[in-house]
């Protein structure tokens, strides 16, 4: 994993891997299903933050934890357990850490203390990596001509489990309160788990021994030092996963002030906006195949930046936020998707350690997204808070920027 420092980016996507059978449209249709479900654990409290808060007395600049210590807890398990998938068997990992994530849920919805709502939420998170494990268990299967199409189906139900998570978030607190939320999440994980381990193949490919433990957890460091094409998408992801953060974790207290007024319900129905966005990920693993990954990167950071223009006028148009919602979850996904495809391309065999430490990058990007914009946005309103989702977008596009330059 030491490309040579002047390859072109688009070229690695290109290298030709093992030949291996097509994935099946059912069995891409499982993993997809798996990775919704499994993924929207994370985001139930995005639209719930005040109604814990007034639960549990928490207070307004202490709601950002709530999601931070989730993308802590997932960076956790991103660490120490997405690498396992590249020494033991994926599937039988999948369903216990679907099932894991299940005790969390269940240590949430029956929290009585501050305490025990943060210890459940990090659990939560730890085991929420089982999404990474099954983006890099299609990403091994996969032949090399369709691993980002595919890629890009499964991301793409990624973002839909977000976002419908949201959604039904917001209905079903609104109807039964947000402890029902979790303990529902909880029976559907359950029953996911089982699905997992009685349908999905074994992967015929993966070699018995991928090296230690030790050395695969240590893989985050490794390839940030050594590898260009992984250190460049690490970095963008960053940043571009502290402006995703920003917008989803601030946008419920602005549209919950005094100027809107909007219930639980009405503000998780802004994430079907972010629904049209997701689309984009599957064509953008369809160009990514074709070795257009860099002008996909480059032309989404650019509508990225914009979106906080647009987003950032959610005080006086609901509108032109639900406009820079869609162009944000667009951009966003659009090159999520490019960086995997681009950063698996040459080992698709250690695809679990090569996500896992991607993934790093991606959930301190979303902490520090989700914490630094409620505490802005308590001290200096909606308006500073929108800066600060536009610079960290700002950010990404520098990166990108400077990589391409360099070339």
């Amino acid at each position: 994993m030491q490309p040579n420092e002047v390859e072109m980016v688009d070229c690695a996507a290109r290298q030709v891997a093992p030949a291996g059978p097509s994935m099946s449209r059912r069995l891409r249709i499982v993993l997809a299903v798996l990775c919704g479900v499994a993924v929207a654990n994370m985001y139930y409290a995005q639209p719930l933050l005040e109604q814990i808060g007034s639960d549990l007395s928490l207070p307004t600049a202490s709601l950002g934890l709530i999601v931070a210590l989730a993308q802590l807890g997932y960076l956790v398990g991103l660490i120490a357990l997405v690498p396992l998938g590249d020494l033991v068997d994926r599937r039988k990992l999948i369903g216990l850490q679907i099932a894991a994530a299940a005790t969390g849920t269940l240590l949430v919805a029956f929290s009585a203390t501050n305490v025990q709502l943060l210890i459940g939420i990090t659990v939560v998170g730890v085991f929420s990596v089982v999404v990474q494990v099954i983006v890099a268990y299609a990403a091994a299967i996969s032949d090399p001509d369709e691993r980002g199409a595919n890629i890009g189906v499964i991301t793409s139900s990624v973002v839909v489990g977000i976002i419908l998570a949201r959604t039904v978030a917001g209905v079903v607190a609104d109807l039964a309160g947000w402890r029902v939320v979790y303990l529902g999440s909880a029976v559907i994980s359950i029953v996911i788990a089982a699905v997992a381990l009685a349908m999905l193949p074994k992967d015929v490919r993966q070699q018995p021994k991928q090296g230690t433990y030790v050395r695969a957890i240590g893989s985050v460091v490794t390839l940030t030092a050594t590898n260009r094409v992984f250190r460049t998408r690490a970095l963008i992801a960053l940043f571009l996963f502290a402006s995703f953060g920003a917008l989803w974790s601030g946008m419920a207290l602005p549209l919950s002030e005094e100027s809107w007024r909007l219930s639980t319900t009405q503000i998780g129905l802004f994430g079907v906006a972010g629904l049209v966005g997701a689309l984009g990920a599957v064509g953008a693993g369809r160009w990514s195949d074709q070795g257009k990954g860099q002008q996909v990167t480059g032309l989404s950071l650019v509508v990225l930046v914009l979106s906080w223009v647009l987003s950032g006028q959610a005080m006086h148009s609901l509108v032109l936020l639900a406009v820079g919602v869609i162009a944000l979850d667009f951009a966003v996904q659009a090159v999520h998707v490019t960086s995997q495809n681009l950063i698996v391309a040459e080992a698709p065999e250690l695809a679990g350690r090569i996500i896992g430490s991607y993934m790093v990058f991606y959930s301190l990007g979303s902490a520090i997204g989700a914490t630094s914009t409620t505490i802005v946005f308590q001290a200096a309103g909606w308006s500073a808070a929108s800066i600060l989702g536009g610079a960290y977008a700002t950010a990404a596009l520098s990166v990108w920027i400077l990589d391409r330059l360099r070339d």
